[in-house]
């Protein structure tokens, strides 16, 4: 029998890598639901490739736009979840959920009741809404993977071990295209300099997140909240080729550590397939990869970023909300030329260190509603601060 998938967002590169394994083994997948916001031509395409009879549009505009063409198609359109699930009465066996940004997390939250597994490639939906995910995937009995592929590593290096017999954990980062440049030419790049990340092809918003290393905040508050682990059993370590994902050190003196190609097929392959090793996935190890690996500590006079940590508690609360709009925002304005790279990191601080914002270290986020609240909020803020700054 096929399994039934959805894929949230199937017209980003996450999506996209998806169903390029799907459509390499489409005997094994049915695609009951795709995804997009407003790229009507790609899901066009991928409604015919795949003979897809449902999707959402999100963007009002748009829906309203294109939903009589579908319908012509005999495919059903909808403008959100809640619609979707009216009318599909199934249980879906997997979910990729890859809508970037705090849009992911509504979602992610709907479709978790109406799935068996669910893989979740959004940084910013387990961020903030974590407490909200874990509740709803207990309440269900849905199973997650995570799909990032450091947290994926750690995942299957871990999946046989207790908790308590884990040392350290070593989330690893390529340094970004700055990692060789002086600290002094910095403050002088532009866009276009950040962008050019050296092992991964990735849109202009996390190309610059890691050039600045917030993907790696990000990623290790992310890992902090999947595995259940305070901040201190982590740390992030350089490690330049992306050849290296993930490093376990365990309390009797092994360390594992788990190595794949630079590519998400890895971990999202892994994850359709449950991992039972079915097929062969084209992707070949390149052993000579692993001859220098050039493991090196964080420069945090370089990449001031880190200093964020130590602002952060153990605990799930609507402070990372007010992170992780603060550097949306942040690099927008950058990607805008409206503020200079290390401008990102000293606003960021400033933001954070507001008087208003402090108390939400021990608030925990009771629905999505007060986080987009908080969201908004943070954003206005963020835009007043970066404005009085260029004054």
């Amino acid at each position: 029998m096929k399994k039934k998938i959805a894929i949230l967002g199937s017209t980003g590169s996450i999506g996209l890598t998806t169903l390029e394994i799907i459509g390499k083994n489409k005997k094994s997948f049915q695609i009951e639901l795709l995804s997009t916001n407003k790229n009507i031509k790609k899901i066009r395409s991928q409604t015919k490739n795949f003979k897809v009879k449902n999707i959402i549009i999100h963007d009002e505009k748009t829906f309203n736009k294109n939903k009589f063409f579908f319908k012509k198609l005999n495919i059903n359109v909808y403008q959100n979840l809640k619609d979707f699930r009216k009318n599909f009465r199934k249980k879906l066996d997997y979910t990729m959920c890859a809508i970037t940004g705090l849009d992911g997390l509504e979602s992610t939250l709907e479709i978790i009741q109406s799935t068996k597994r669910i893989a979740i490639a959004n940084k910013e939906s387990i961020i903030c809404g974590w407490s909200l995910i874990k509740k709803k995937l207990k309440k269900y009995k849905t199973k997650f993977i995570p799909i990032d592929s450091e947290h994926f590593s750690i995942f299957e290096l871990i999946k046989n071990d207790k908790l308590e017999n884990i040392r350290k954990i070593y989330i690893t980062a390529s340094g970004g295209p700055f990692l060789n440049i002086d600290k002094s030419r910095l403050s002088k790049f532009i866009p276009k300099n950040a962008i050019k990340h050296p092992t991964w092809k990735m849109g202009k918003k996390i190309s610059i997140d890691s050039s600045t290393l917030i993907n790696k905040v990000y990623e290790l508050i992310e890992a902090k909240k999947i595995f259940n682990l305070n901040y201190n059993k982590f740390e992030i370590i350089i490690q330049p080729t992306s050849y290296i994902h993930g490093v376990v050190v365990f309390n009797n003196g092994i360390c594992k550590i788990l190595s794949h190609p630079t590519s998400m097929k890895i971990p999202i392959y892994n994850s359709l397939l449950f991992n039972k090793k079915i097929l062969k996935i084209s992707e070949n190890f390149e052993f000579e990869k692993m001859n220098n690996l050039n493991f090196q500590k964080i420069d945090n006079k370089k990449f001031p970023v880190f200093e964020i940590l130590k602002k952060l508690t153990n605990n799930d609360s609507l402070y990372e909300t007010v992170l992780v709009t603060a550097n949306d925002v942040l690099v927008e304005l950058f990607l805008k030329k409206k503020i200079k790279f290390y401008d990102i990191y000293k606003l960021l601080n400033q933001i954070l260190d507001l008087k208003e914002y402090k108390k939400y270290k021990i608030l925990k986020p009771k629905n999505l509603s007060q986080i987009n609240e908080l969201s908004k909020n943070v954003r206005l803020k963020t835009l007043t601060l970066s404005v009085q700054s260029r004054v």
